[in-house]
């Protein structure tokens, strides 16, 4: 298991030191803010963490369930900036991780919705399952009980059959 972790954190720092927005054209980006493009790039950053995790699934190191596991313990504790973080919720609103609150994981957040009636994890789920994108809700800041304006952008990794997401507060 220490193989496998040391690797999959090689496979992060690499990434996240030489990849630029994957997929991204140029006539598509003039229309995002830096703030989108940050978090766009920081998400990828996270998938290909957990692709890596799959592809040690696919050679036979580990079982899908071991490997969802490692990524959900991973994926909890990443961090960018000062306020940074990822979550993810199965395709069904079960939420897998959100930055380490023991007390949502495990627990069908589908009726979820902020003071503006916005159900944001239905929102979570069709924009990933539609190829990935930007959500706007209110949500609050961890340690926080009053919502704030947040933009997110999120995308359905298959192999998992989760929603992984990130976003800031505007």
């Amino acid at each position: 298991m220490k193989k496998i972790l040391l690797t999959v954190l090689v496979v992060l720092l690499n990434v996240a030191f030489f990849c630029l927005p994957a997929g991204a054209q140029p006539e598509k980006l003039e229309n995002l803010s830096a703030q989108d493009l940050l978090i766009k790039s920081e998400f990828e950053t996270a998938v290909s963490m957990l692709q890596a995790i799959y592809t040690k699934h696919q050679q036979g190191e580990m079982t899908l369930e071991q490997a969802k596991m490692l990524g959900a313990d991973l994926l909890r504790e990443l961090r960018y900036g000062t306020e940074g973080y990822f979550w993810a919720d199965t395709t069904e609103g079960v939420n897998v991780v959100l930055y380490g609150r023991k007390d949502v994981e495990g627990k069908n957040r589908l009726e979820d919705k902020d003071q503006q009636g916005t159900f944001y994890i239905k929102e979570f789920l069709s924009k990933g399952k539609a190829g990935g994108g930007y959500v706007e809700y209110w949500f609050p800041k961890k340690g926080q009980t009053t919502p704030q304006p947040k933009r997110s952008y999120v995308f359905l990794f298959k192999p998992f059959g989760w929603v992984v997401g990130s976003g800031y507060y505007r």
